[in-house]
């Protein structure tokens, strides 16, 4: 990541309950030396593009609850969960628990072999779905996932036309690319896929921005019509996010992918919904991004992961049986579904549900949410405060007006300052990403806020110093 803005000047004082950086010592000199060494062996030894937070890069050591340990020596709330990944707690009791029993009993198997926790997290998810009939395939992860999904829909379609939102991202496999609608995030061109790219899940900008939610998805649904009529033989699928993940947590009205389906049926074309962010409570509305558009009925097929495993690496898809079975050749999945990943899922899976943590991520976000928009009105940096449950984003502008990457990284830079973890992301690269735990308490989503809106005081005297009026 390229950084923006001035250096420090020096280091603050403060508490481990801030995170606030203690004054130089020589712990903190070693550490600095051992984090630089640190950087440059990363650097030496893994690709160019794989990107890395700060200016200063930080190295998690350990967490608990909604916090983590730096090797820097300092505590930090986390907002955004390893990428929306640890879903209930750093160092869940009854994760780890489960991890350690089934490890010391066998680690891999394959799905060669039949495996007790594969299938009763299957079972469950099938239930959980929505979807009839559902079957459920594991992979390792959210990129996997919508792999397995794009192979399942073209060999049942047999068609390589694929519909796609703009502003996607599905993955970072060469088919994930090729149907992910974001420049910033698509190195190739290159794609086994044809895509068509709709209009919808960025509801404040592109042509229909100025119609109200009704004119809004009657004019994406004409528009998504009118291009069926003018594409050559079937088409595959639509794979959407409900809420867009690296978009910049962006989504369209409620019913519009309801809308859609109903075009999408009246051609056989499947719908997939890509929950690979927005699965498992997170939104507090719903436990699914789908059903918020479900007056149609459920997609064909769903993908999951992060969430699921709360850092165990873990992912899949579930679907229709007619689906999920329309393979004619033989597979297998060596590391999908494994004993140890399916069985720290299984009671990741569990806490969630026997704690209502779509209950909290409902009522803690909308605490959040409040808080920060609060806070944001004295603030014109801020543009808008979006999202649903315990995944929110926050877009920022210039003294201009016009969308500001500048503004979110040292957004991000004076949040870490202040111990606080935040993502970003946006076509633009100008939205903070917020996606804590779900059992973030009031206490702490309190706390969060006040520190974002400090950030964002700084950030905003920082990018507007010595700037035109």
């Amino acid at each position: 990541m390229t950084s923006t803005g001035d250096e420090k000047s020096g280091e603050t004082t403060g508490d481990e309950t801030t995170g606030d950086r203690t004054t130089g010592d020589e712990k903190s000199v070693t550490q600095s030396a051992e984090g630089t060494s640190l950087l440059a062996r990363h650097r030496a030894v893994t690709p160019s593009w794989l990107a890395l937070y700060y200016r200063e890069p930080l190295e998690l050591t350990h967490g608990e609850g909604r916090h983590v340990h730096g090797s820097d020596g300092r505590r930090y709330l986390d907002f955004f969960g390893g990428i929306l990944t640890t879903m209930t707690a750093h160092a869940l009791p009854e994760v780890t628990r489960a991890v350690a029993d089934q490890a010391g009993r066998i680690l891999h198997s394959s799905t060669l072999y039949l495996s007790t926790p594969m299938v009763e997290l299957a079972e469950q998810i099938a239930e959980l779905s929505g979807i009839p009939d559902a079957k459920v395939f594991f992979t390792t992860s959210g990129t996997e996932a919508n792999d397995a999904a794009l192979l399942l829909a073209t060999t049942a379609r047999r068609s390589n036309q694929v519909l796609a939102m703009r502003n996607s991202y599905h993955g970072r496999s060469f088919s994930t690319v090729g149907i992910t609608g974001n420049s910033a995030w698509s190195p190739t061109s290159l794609s086994p896929l044809q895509t068509l790219y709709v209009h919808g899940s960025v509801r404040t900008s592109g042509p229909f921005a100025h119609l109200d939610d009704k004119a809004f998805i009657e004019a994406c649904t004409a528009d998504l019509t009118d291009m069926l009529g003018q594409v050559g033989g079937p088409v595959a699928a639509l794979i959407a996010e409900p809420i867009q993940g690296v978009g910049g947590f962006t989504h369209g009205p409620d019913g519009l992918f309801a809308a859609f389906k109903r075009v999408l049926d009246r051609h056989g074309i499947l719908w997939i919904s890509d929950e690979v962010q927005t699965g498992w409570g997170r939104t507090g509305d719903h436990f699914w991004g789908w059903q918020a558009h479900a007056e149609a009925g459920p997609p064909d097929a769903l993908t999951f992961a992060k969430g699921l495993g709360n850092g165990l690496s873990i992912g899949g898809v579930v679907g229709r049986a007619e689906l999920m079975d329309c393979l004619t050749a033989n597979s297998i999945s060596t590391f999908g579904g494994s004993p140890v990943t399916t069985a720290g899922a299984l009671a990741n899976l569990r806490y969630a549900l026997d704690h209502d943590l779509q209950g909290n991520a409902r009522h803690v976000g909308a605490v959040l949410r409040e808080r920060i928009e609060a806070g944001a009105r004295q603030l014109p940096i801020v543009r808008e405060v979006r999202g649903r449950g315990l995944m929110l984003g926050v877009e920022l502008t210039g003294r201009d007006g016009e969308p500001s990457a500048e503004a979110a990284s040292l957004a991000l830079e004076h949040a870490r300052d202040l111990g606080l973890l935040i993502g970003k992301g946006g076509s633009l690269g100008n939205t903070l990403r917020l996606a804590p735990p779900l059992t973030l308490t009031r206490d702490e989503a309190e706390h969060g806020a006040e520190l974002l809106v400090q950030a964002l005081d700084r950030a905003q005297k920082e990018l507007w110093k010595g700037s035109s009026k």
